[in-house]
């Protein structure tokens, strides 16, 4: 490779440097994480509990119905994800579910929605932002739940049988929900939280949230 194509990349062109480095021994936890996405998912909600997951130990898979490259929004994205048809719930201890226009077209995704029901079965904690509790909608599983998303999402959820609640984190039972980028850091605190056993999954108190 000439000085000119190391300085420019011509040949790295495949690199892709969003992804995260691999965890070292002494700091991974042995547990897995799923994240569904796909393209135009909203960027920071989608890197965001990506990096901040993986900075705590955990090994996050990061999953699109088809499997290979997806883009965000605002053009950020990953040149490999894992398609939904090789991946078991059984194998992860959380669901995040990211929001952006992605979850419009996930939610009509049969294969998506039994992997998000299947889990749901378990008790394991489903954490979902902004767009994301769409998904939760279309897969039947909130009548009466608490939870936070985009405000024009609220009637979807008020009509589907849960609760709305215009709140940065909202924990009801499995469900650990917020409403958009700027929580992004108290959501991920909860996430965290209740992944550490701080949190019991068979509560539901909205009021330790903390609107932004």
């Amino acid at each position: 490779m000439s000085v000119i194509d190391k300085l420019t990349g011509k040949n790295n062109q495949e690199k892709d440097t969003h992804a995260v480095a691999s965890i070292p021994e002494r700091l991974k936890k042995n547990e897995k994480a799923i994240i569904i996405t796909g393209d135009n998912v909203e960027d920071i909600e989608f890197f965001y509990p990506y990096y901040r997951l993986t900075e705590e130990g955990y090994t996050v898979d990061v999953v699109t119905p088809e499997g290979g490259k997806f883009e965000g929004k605002h053009g950020l994205g990953l040149k490999s994800s894992k398609p939904i048809k090789d991946v078991r719930p059984s194998d992860y201890v959380l669901l995040y579910l990211p929001g952006g226009k992605a979850p419009a077209e996930l939610r009509k995704n049969a294969a998506v929605l039994n992997f998000v029901k299947e889990f749901a079965k378990s008790g394991k904690p489903i954490a979902a932002i902004c767009h994301g509790p769409q998904i939760l909608v279309s897969a039947d599983l909130i009548k009466g739940k608490q939870l936070a998303a985009w405000p024009e999402v609220g009637k979807e959820i008020e009509k589907a049988g849960g609760i709305f609640v215009d709140e940065a984190l909202v924990i009801d039972g499995q469900f650990i929900t917020g409403r958009m980028p700027g929580d992004l850091h108290r959501h991920l605190y909860g996430v965290l939280q209740y992944l550490q056993g701080n949190i019991s999954n068979t509560s539901r108190d909205k009021r330790k949230s903390s609107a932004a």
